[in-house]
């Protein structure tokens, strides 16, 4: 055997030896993967991230495990689609199916095709898998186009006020329109660094109140964009100012049960507690209204603002975003008085500190709490009061030079070997996608006949 001829089988023995071991790892990191995703699940379900003041699980992820952020919304949607899966689970429990794969397929899967499709993953590739998934979709959106007419004239919005003070809409919006509502709900979400899987099937015993909670903030801050346009004319503005009345007291620290004896409320609306008008009161125009006993106004003062325009200006250029532990925000940003001006705290940028919406409601109603201690340092503290830590360390893991050993011990007789995890396909053979998408179709539809 000449040198070069045994140079070359050398080559292609350890070719084959590094092909089976990085097949074997990417097996027991998909099982790693899986056990991951449960525990994502677990977590998002049972709203953990709320309790540690985040504004969503990915947030969490973000901040907690050093994820980016649309990774991260994806895991979320992923984890919360596989308790609907049980098939697919059992497969990716076992390190037999790819993360790629498995987040195409949740995409669409469901109780009638999952099977369907999990045969497709086990003789196809991953591009085999997304591209399936992607025309089944399209044809998805090209159906029920003759209930248009129908919907167009159904279309209609009512709102009112509850009894306990929330503004409730319920309405119907035809297709087209509601596209359009959707895809500003979602960029004011996307800006805000919030989920945005509207067409999500939610597993049961999901809380839905996180997500729909948020969608509520985002058609608020829609509102607010739209009256804060140019398009409003400067003249008219104090047509579209939210007007709150507040009495003095209210704005004192005052104790909690103070929230209900109706001190404060909106123009010509329902009572909004203490804590609520602190919270506005921090950042907004203050008019001093004099009364007489009788309600009847004496005198109105000069309109001022609690926070100067260059004392918001230097604000925004020190904090850039909401200071709480792991929020991104960079948008829809308040001045949040550390001690309130009403409590004789000053308005200077040793008092002032940025938070977004969500996390100057949780300051101020939400049991958590904000302050600067005496060297200087700004802490933020959880509902027991404990300091919420400012940055994110992984945990350290020891260290090893075999990390399959490390995985085998983790996640014991799985049996994962070099050819766990990879597709039984046929080299060259290329798959007939309208069979493939009208396959789903009529697994989606088994009444139907099939073709």
């Amino acid at each position: 055997m000449t040198t070069a001829s045994s140079a070359a089988q050398s080559a292609a023995t350890r070719a084959e030896d590094l092909a089976a071991e990085i097949t074997e790892l990417s097996a027991y990191l998909y099982a790693a993967t899986y056990r991951l995703l449960v525990l994502i699940h677990e977590f998002d379900k049972n709203l953990c991230w709320e309790y540690l003041g985040m504004a969503s699980c990915a947030h969490w992820l973000n901040f907690k495990c050093g994820i980016g952020m649309h990774a991260a919304r994806e895991k979320v949607r992923v984890a919360n689609a596989l308790a609907e899966l049980p098939t697919m689970s059992a497969r990716f429990k076992r390190g037999e199916l790819s993360y790629s794969k498995v987040r195409a397929m949740t995409r669409i899967a469901n109780e009638e095709n999952e099977d369907y499709l999990l045969g497709i993953a086990k003789y196809g590739t991953a591009h085999h898998v997304e591209r399936l998934v992607s025309l089944y979709r399209g044809c998805k959106r090209q159906q029920d186009n003759e209930n248009a007419n129908k919907a167009h004239r159904k279309r209609e919005l009512q709102c009112h006020y509850d009894t306990d003070g929330c503004l409730v809409i319920h309405g119907r919006i035809p297709a087209a329109q509601g596209a359009l509502i959707m895809k500003a709900l979602e960029r004011a979400m996307e800006h805000n660094d919030q989920p945005k899987p509207y067409n999500q099937k939610v597993p049961a015993g999901t809380p839905e109140e996180p997500f729909y909670a948020q969608c509520a903030d985002a058609l608020a801050e829609l509102a607010e964009i739209y009256l804060a346009s140019d398009k409003t004319p400067g003249s008219t503005a104090d047509r579209y100012q939210v007007v709150v009345h507040v009495s003095p007291d209210t704005l004192m620290d005052a104790p909690p049960e103070m929230d209900d004896e109706g001190i404060s409320h909106i123009e010509d609306g329902p009572h909004v507690p203490a804590g609520t008008a602190r919270r506005i009161a921090c950042d907004c125009s203050i008019i001093k209204l004099t009364e007489d006993n009788n309600g009847e106004p004496l005198s109105v003062g000069r309109k001022t603002r609690t926070i100067p325009p260059a004392i918001n200006r230097a604000l925004r250029a020190r904090d850039k975003g909401c200071r709480f532990p792991g929020c991104t925000h960079t948008q829809f940003i308040d001045g949040h008085h550390i001690q309130h001006w009403a409590d004789g705290g000053e308005t200077s940028l040793d008092n002032l500190v940025q938070l977004c919406r969500r996390h100057h409601r949780l300051v101020h109603e939400g049991g958590f709490g904000c302050e600067r201690l005496s060297n200087g340092k700004l802490v933020f503290r959880d509902r027991q009061g404990d300091i919420l830590a400012d940055y994110s360390e992984l945990p350290h893991i020891s260290h090893s030079d075999n990390p399959v050993a490390w995985l085998d011990v983790q996640m014991p007789n799985l049996n994962i070997d070099a050819n766990t995890c990879v597709s039984e396909t046929t080299a060259g053979e290329r798959m007939d996608w309208h069979l493939a998408v009208g396959h789903i179709f009529a697994e989606d539809n088994p009444k139907q006949p099939r073709v």
